[in-house]
């Protein structure tokens, strides 16, 4: 199976008082369709920069990001903004709603800027938030929300357009235990049910039980890569606390 998304060599260097810093250091990498990742390790570990550099946020230094067949780094910037809006869905800890939209609105935005904004989407929207947990939210403005109401809305803003691939910052930083895991675990399966490719970078590590694969990061490297099943549910109970 091709893969969605391809990594290949990528390092990202920043000069720090006359010293170059590696945050990410030579990383290769492949996700296919229906394939969600945990990107975990410690603070400093270079992972929210790799997953900038898969949203097309940032420009590696060196080494070459593909989504779908076609190479970020080859594209103009406008080329770029398009394409990842079409083709990537993104949600990071700063979630980024429109104020004065609602619930459903800021959802429906995604598809505006996509022009797919049809009768069958807009129901698609609605179906995301429902399972969710917004079902009873969707006329409310973000302010009328927690913070963990407002990043399930930024979870289903990242999948309503159907992108071939779903890049998830943190997505459970803001909930408790029980709708941490609820939402995991419907993220998921919504990108298994729908064969999107997805990566969700986490400090949670009792949340990787849902990943099919958990790629460790230190030093700006990989370290190990976890993909059988068993390993991944050891991986996961280990942190239980």
């Amino acid at each position: 199976m091709a893969a969605v998304l391809e990594a290949r060599s990528v390092t990202k260097t920043y000069e720090v008082d006359n010293n170059q810093i590696r945050a990410v250091d030579g990383v290769s990498l492949e996700i296919c369709p229906g394939e969600f990742v945990a990107l975990v390790g410690p603070s400093g570990s270079g992972k929210t920069t790799m997953l900038a550099m898969l949203a097309g946020l940032l420009a590696p230094t060196q080494g070459n990001v593909i989504i779908s067949g076609r190479e970020l780094g080859q594209m103009s910037d406008s080329e770029r903004t398009c394409f990842r809006r079409e083709k990537v869905g993104f949600t990071f800890q700063r979630n980024n709603l429109v104020p004065y939209l609602t619930v459903e609105e800021n959802v429906e935005l995604m598809l505006k800027l996509n022009n797919r904004l049809t009768k069958k989407s807009k129901e698609h929207a609605r179906e995301l938030l429902v399972r969710l947990g917004l079902g009873d939210r969707l006329k409310n403005l973000p302010s009328q929300l927690s913070g963990g109401q407002q990043q399930r809305v930024a979870i289903a803003r990242a999948l309503v357009h159907r992108p071939d691939i779903v890049l998830a910052d943190e997505p459970t930083a803001s909930l408790d235990t029980e709708r941490a895991f609820q939402v995991v675990e419907t993220f998921a399966g919504l990108i298994h049910a729908e064969d999107l490719a997805g990566i969700m970078v986490t400090h949670d590590l009792r949340m990787c039980q849902y990943a099919d694969k958990i790629v460790q990061m230190r030093d700006g490297k990989i370290g190990r890569i976890i993909q059988d099943r068993e390993g991944i549910l050891a991986f996961a109970k280990a942190h239980v606390s």
